[in-house]
């Protein structure tokens, strides 16, 4: 791989930020916070042995006790999560990295369980998902959401902003909203979890309206170059189902985010190529994609097709924390141990090797 040809390893300009190379760190859910929702103790040393990709993405992380959805999650919305979020922060600053850190409302992807209130899960309707979830006490079935009210939709819209001020007290460069996955902003989107009157629910603009104003209100709280949003349009995990019209949903909802100037929009591919090149069209700042599974030898194709500005990869940085250095080397990669994904200590965490300084050939 010839590594000053490749545009892989070209500086990119994001929001305000100039990153030195256009790859970037997936956001994957490690479970292993303390029961606060304060980061984990080994959670600086594992992002910043990962801080040569040019942006950090992080794990899902609550604005609220309700936004909870899994078990030891992290939260940034109190003191304590701002300390512990400085320390990851500080730990990928000195490497010379970026981070955004995802603020993940689960909505009706919740168990009471789970929760430090233990109470049922909110989400635009009570219509619950229709699968189970991992609990203290194994696997139980996630009980129907309470629809939150309209007072209550605009606070949540609150919290966003409350947790996007306390991400940036953090230290953090910036925010990724998560509209992707079956969590709470997509739920919105989706008749199928969202059957409501009021002004959140009905034609594609109401339903859209939730994600454009928790966008417009951090845009207004951090600025609009350090606040961006991640889609996974077409999902259909979890009871989530966009109907035909969600094709035309996130071409509004595109349209309308690019006014605000947001950083990026980032996208989980769902194998809608046609839509895509929409989106690559309406969308005016930096665009990344996630296409998982994406085989070793098609990194990079998306972005010397001009689709893309950057492009994410989720298990192959997990497991390379040396991700880019491999790369360049075109070196072997490490395998993701599945079985540590989720909660455990160090192992399958902080412990995957990186190549030894003599077979570094990345200068």
């Amino acid at each position: 791989m010839e590594t000053q040809m490749n545009p892989l390893f070209t500086p990119a300009r994001m929001g305000r930020y100039v990153l030195p190379n256009r790859l970037v760190m997936a956001p994957m859910t490690r479970s292993r916070a303390a029961f606060d929702g304060t980061p984990g103790e080994l959670a600086a040393e594992y992002y910043a042995q990962r801080a040569g990709v040019g942006l950090i993405v992080t794990e899902g992380t609550q604005p609220s006790d309700d936004g909870q959805g899994y078990l030891t999650t992290p939260g940034i919305y109190t003191p304590a999560h701002i300390a512990g979020w400085r320390k990851i922060t500080s730990a990928v600053h000195d490497k010379g990295g970026h981070i955004f850190i995802q603020l993940m409302h689960a909505g009706r992807m919740s168990h009471p369980d789970n929760t430090p209130h233990h109470r049922q899960g909110v989400a635009p309707s009570a219509i619950a998902p229709g699968t189970g979830m991992f609990t203290a006490t194994g696997m139980q079935e996630i009980p129907a959401p309470r629809a939150l009210t309209t007072e209550e939709v605009r606070q949540t819209i609150a919290d966003f902003r409350h947790a996007a001020r306390s991400a940036i007290e953090a230290g953090a460069d910036g925010v990724e909203i998560h509209g992707a996955n079956a969590y709470l902003v997509q739920q919105f989107f989706a008749p199928s979890a969202n059957t409501r009157t009021d002004q959140y629910g009905g034609t594609i603009e109401n339903r859209a309206r939730f994600a454009i104003e928790v966008a417009t209100v951090i845009a207004d709280e951090i600025g609009a170059d350090r606040t961006s949003i991640r889609l996974s349009p077409g999902t259909t995990i979890w009871g989530i189902d966009e109907g035909a019209e969600g094709p035309d949903l996130y071409r509004h909802l595109v349209a309308e985010l690019d006014k605000l100037g947001l950083a990026y929009v980032h996208i989980m591919d769902q194998g809608n190529e046609p839509l895509l090149a929409d989106i690559r069209k309406l969308w005016g700042q930096s665009l990344i994609l996630n296409r998982p599974g994406r085989p070793r030898d098609q990194i990079g194709a998306d972005l010397a097709s001009a689709l893309v500005d950057l492009e994410a990869y989720g298990q192959m940085v997990l497991a390379n924390p040396d991700f880019v250095v491999r790369l360049k080397a075109n070196a072997a990669m490490n395998e993701a141990d599945q079985n540590t994904y989720f909660g455990g200590t160090a192992r399958g965490y902080i412990d995957y090797a990186a190549l030894s300084a003599r077979t570094d050939t990345s200068s």
